[in-house]
Parts: structure tokens; C-alpha cells; sequence
């Protein structure tokens, strides 16, 4: 494995205060701020007019409920959140109004398990890591028995980690309200690690219909994919996986693409292997690499939460990854194993031809040593008001911090091979930062890239504390960080007269925890200096990703 290499971090601005931040996060993540008819925003500094057009943000906006009898449902942990879905819409300058504006607006998606719990005080849906009571869990087969069940409403699904725009194969079933001209946002889709996805109006964020990946292709009717599924950057076409987790028929995964623009879905690939919970996955010029890391699952009954069937990390178990050929009808042409590791969040990944003409896969994701992080994430564990939480916070260890990692997978064989071979890691950086949440210049997907956005977590708080980014060749970082600013996931805009790789900007929402109210952060994407911001009067709760499309109407994707 390589050795961690030494990262030189220089902070844009520097905290009033040095001290441990206990300002209340529980605005950001219990916000049930909800702001349905869209408000202009007071802007301060600018925000330069490229980044005309539509920020999406979604994520959990509330995290307990008042129930009719008088007590209080406390959800467990931070990705069972009910949905919220935000929308900020950047108005470019014209003759009537000479600076850009900026509209808000946000919604709930989930009002109907909302009022279920309010009128129960339970919370019925399975959850990711929703801890119950044990006697629900013994007679929960016995009542779902006798219990009638009606048909799931759009608003009775909670699904709200990524979006898509325009997502190819599943239309718009008749219900899009509007179509965006300027943008070309036809439909909006809200995605999740499982098979469910969610259309909301693009404008008012209503929650309108659901669909599954049996509408793509009947195969694909398994339990579990990518919230983050890929695009191609040039043709759209999306690709993700589908896996079967049930212990008969044996564990399958089945990875797919949609045709941007037929709609129609092919099956790559069909192979056995250990089911786990992943997150995203690989897209390279010819190649869908699937790395199953090891957050390996229990055949048991999904009916407990996904956190309960995840198996203890076990560090003598290789990751495995699994290389696709998404050009020919090839299959899987390859696998690779790795040392153990975590991961939520792919970077990216591109080829390389090597001096002897074969062809490598260069892959970079952000990487844990062990499954801690999953676990800090219950709410208990978030909220900063609470003793156990900054204790957990200050006794991190450096095996509980994430790095950026690139591995590569060397000589991808031109025809199919049986035996696993050895993907090795190169380099691993930025553990100081802890960074999460990565992001990078859009053009740069499947090819090479030089820089890498993302939230840092340095303890500063119990939560994300600062943007940084990262500098591929010089191996240095840069640090944006106010004392008290919570920010979220930096969306990188690119200036469309770019003459480098970082010539551009980057939206994050940000929590000011004295305020308690959010704004739109905007940066420079070069030197992460501020150009400005506009100004909520709510909290916008801590979320989780976003998508940016443009008035100039550009392609957008799954990344």
C-alpha cells in the first residue's frame, strides 16, 4: 500500500476563534424550514452571470416529528431524514434588473410518512439506520400480515440523496408540468441507494410519481444500486447497477446502460459476487468499473435497517473490483482485488496507455479505513449540543479519517480473464482534512483531472467545517473556513471561456451557526476566495447533493 503523502494546507481565511464550535446543529438538521413559493434573496458581493440557472439541493430536512399523543418520533440517523428538495434560481442581468438575482424555494417530499408519523408516532418505513424497538421488530412479519397495505404515494417514499436531470428512460410518464426553455429541464429525479426513483415538478419540487428499474429493463429487480449512477459526458448515456441480495438465486449484479437517446436499456454484465451497500461507481472511455468495497451485507431480512445488515469491516477480506466493457458486448473482461477499505463517494476515472500499449484504469475516490464514519453519522453522534458528541468528535483517530486515494488497475486484459489480479493503490492524501462530499469540474469526467472540491472535517465541529480543495500535481490544498460556517457539498460551475482546469466557481449552501439562518456561498474556484452570497431567512438543513444547470443549457449528468 502507498504511504500517506505529506499535504502542505493553506487556509483563505483564517477562524475568529480557535476553540472547539458548539454552536446548535440542530438547525441543520432538524431545519422543517420549508419555503414552498420561491423569495428573492439579498445578495452580497456577486456572483458572476456564467453561473446563471438552477441549483438543485437535496437531502433530509427534518429529523423528528410531534406526534397526536403527545410524544416525540426521533429519527436515528442522519440519511433516514425525511426529503427536502431546494431550489435556487440564479437570474442573469437584463435591461429592467442590472444585477443578478437570486429566487428561492424548497419543499418537503415526504408529507405523507410526515403525517403518518405525527398520527402513530412511529416511523414505518424501513430505515438506513433507524434503530426500533425490539418489539416492533419481533411481531413486525405478524402485523405487515394483517395489515392492509396501500399502493406507495410519491409522497410516501422517502428518496432524496442525488438528482438527475432529464434522466434518459423513464420520461416523463405524461407528468412534468413545465419544460424550462432556457435550461432545458424537461423532468427532475430524485434518486437513492435503492430501487426507487421519485419525479418532482423541476419548479415547484412537488413530488409527482414514482418509478422503479423494472421500467428500464424486467432484470433489473433487485433491491439495491448507486444513488450515483454515470453518465457519459459526451452522449448521456447513463449507467449504474442493479443487485439481487437474496441468497437464492445467488447474489447478482447486473450492470446496465440507459441510451440517452433511445431510452432503450442493455444489460453489460451479469456476474455472482458478495452483495454490499456501494454508493457510486467508476466510468471511464470504454470501461464501468464496480468496486464492491467491503460494506458487505447479511442475507438476513431487509426489514431491519440497511445499518443493521451491514457486516463488522473485516480488513482481511480484499475489495473487489469488477471492470465492464461498455463499448463491445465483451461482459466483465476483468477483475481486480485491493486491500479492504470504505468508501461513499468515486471521484473519477480514466485510462491510460502505458509505454507497452496496454491499457490501465486510473481510479480516485475518497477513502476510509474502516466503516467509524457510517457510524458517527446518527443523529445522536451529529448534534453538537450534546457531551457524547463532541467526545466522539475529539477521539477520532486517523483510522477514521477519510483521504483521498487514487488506485490503479494495471493491463485491463483485451479478452475476458478469470483470474482476479491486483489493483494497487498509488497515493493517499489529505488526511489532516478529512475531506468528504468530492466534487470536480464537469468537463473533466473520464479524463485525467488536476483538482478535487470537497467539505473538510477537522474536528472544528461535530459536522463538516470548512471547503477545500485539492491539487493533484503540487499535492496542495487550499482551506475556506469561517469559525461557526457549516457548509455543504461545493458544485462546481465552470466559466464557459475557461482557459484552465479550475476557471470557474463553486455554490455550497453554508449554515451560519450564530445566525442559524443559511446562505449561498459562491467562490472562486482558483483560489477559494469569496465573491458572494445570498442570503436565506431559514435554515437550510445540512444536505446532502446537488446539481447546477445552466441558462447557457448545457448537458448535464449523473456524476
Amino acid at each position: 500500500m502507498a504511504t500517506m503523502q505529506e499535504t502542505k494546507t493553506t487556509t483563505v481565511q483564517e477562524p475568529v476563534e480557535e476553540h472547539f464550535n458548539n454552536w446548535s446543529n440542530v438547525k441543520g438538521f432538524d431545519a422543517n424550514f420549508e419555503q414552498k413559493t420561491p423569495v428573492e434573496l439579498a445578495i452580497k458581493g456577486h456572483i458572476p452571470t456564467y453561473a446563471a440557472g438552477v441549483l438543485y439541493r437535496t437531502g433530509p430536512g427534518a429529523c423528528k416529528v410531534d406526534a397526536a399523543n403527545g410524544e416525540t418520533l426521533r429519527l436515528s440517523h442522519w440519511f433516514d431524514g425525511f426529503s427536502e428538495a431546494h431550489r435556487f434560481q440564479l437570474i442573469a442581468p437584463d435591461k429592467t434588473h442590472p444585477a443578478m438575482r437570486v429566487f428561492y424555494n424548497s419543499r418537503f417530499s415526504t408529507d405523507d410518512i410526515i403525517e403518518q408519523a405525527r398520527q402513530t408516532g412511529k416511523f414505518k418505513n424501513m430505515g438506513f439506520g433507524q434503530k426500533r424497538d425490539p418489539c416492533q421488530m419481533a411481531y413486525h412479519k405478524v402485523q405487515t400480515e394483517y395489515e392492509p397495505v396501500a399502493p406507495p404515494t410519491p409522497a410516501s417514499i422517502n428518496v432524496g440523496v442525488t438528482l438527475s436531470i432529464n434522466m434518459p428512460g423513464v420520461g416523463t410518464n405524461g407528468s412534468a408540468s413545465r419544460w424550462d426553455t432556457s435550461t432545458g429541464i424537461k423532468t427532475l429525479t430524485a434518486k437513492t441507494d435503492f430501487n426507487v426513483y421519485k419525479h418532482l415538478d423541476p419548479e415547484t419540487l412537488e413530488p409527482i410519481s414514482l418509478a422503479r428499474q423494472q421500467d428500464f429493463h424486467p432484470d433489473l429487480d433487485g433491491f439495491m444500486t448507486a444513488a450515483h449512477a454515470r453518465s457519459d459526458p459526451n452522449t448521456g448515456d447513463l449507467f449504474n447497477f442493479n443487485l439481487t441480495v437474496g441468497p437464492v438465486p445467488a447474489p447478482t449484479y447486473r450492470v446496465f446502460c440507459v441510451s440517452a437517446s433511445t431510452g432503450e436499456t442493455t444489460v453489460l454484465a451479469t456476474f455472482p459476487g458478495t452483495p454490499a451497500y456501494i454508493h457510486s461507481l467508476f466510468l471511464s472511455e470504454d470501461y464501468v468499473v464496480l468496486c464492491v468495497w467491503n460494506t458487505h451485507v447479511s442475507h438476513r431480512d431487509l426489514n431491519s435497517s440497511v445499518m443493521d445488515c451491514i457486516k463488522p469491516f473485516d480488513p482481511s477480506k480484499p475489495a473487489t473490483w469488477y471492470v465492464v466493457d461498455r463499448k463491445t458486448d465483451r461482459g466483465l473482461v476483468a477483475t481486480y482485488e485491493s486491500p479492504a477499505f470504505f468508501s461513499f463517494h468515486t471521484i473519477n476515472s480514466w485510462q491510460e496507455t502505458t509505454p507497452t500499449g496496454e491499457t490501465d484504469i486510473v481510479a480516485d475516490l475518497i477513502m476510509f479505513e474502516n466503516l467509524d464514519f457510517m457510524h458517527r453519522l446518527y443523529y445522536e453522534n451529529l448534534l453538537s449540543d450534546s457531551l457524547a458528541a463532541k467526545a466522539i468528535c475529539q477521539g477520532r483517530t486517523d483510522a477514521s479519517r477519510s483521504t483521498i486515494t487514487r488506485f490503479r488497475l494495471s493491463a485491463i486484459p483485451a479478452t475476458p480473464n478469470q483470474v482476479p489480479l491486483t489493483a494497487t493503490i498509488e497515493s493517499s492524501a489529505c488526511k489532516a482534512l478529512s475531506p468528504e462530499l468530492p466534487t470536480m469540474n464537469p468537463n473533466y469526467v473520464t479524463r485525467k483531472h488536476r483538482y478535487v472540491y470537497g467539505v473538510a472535517d477537522r474536528d472544528d465541529s461535530t459536522f463538516f467545517d470548512g471547503i477545500m480543495k485539492f491539487d493533484n500535481e503540487t499535492k496542495e490544498s487550499l482551506l475556506w473556513a469561517h469559525n461557526a460556517q457549516s457548509p455543504g457539498e461545493p458544485v462546481f460551475v465552470a466559466d464557459p471561456d475557461a482557459a484552465n482546469e479550475d476557471d470557474g466557481v463553486l455554490l455550497s449552501v453554508v449554515l451560519d451557526g450564530f445566525t442559524g439562518k443559511s446562505y449561498l456561498l459562491c467562490l472562486d474556484a482558483h483560489n477559494l476566495a469569496e465573491l458572494g452570497r445570498a442570503s436565506v431567512d431559514g435554515p437550510v438543513a445540512f444536505g446532502f447533493h446537488g446539481q447546477h444547470v445552466p441558462t447557457r443549457g448545457l448537458p448535464t449528468g449523473d456524476y
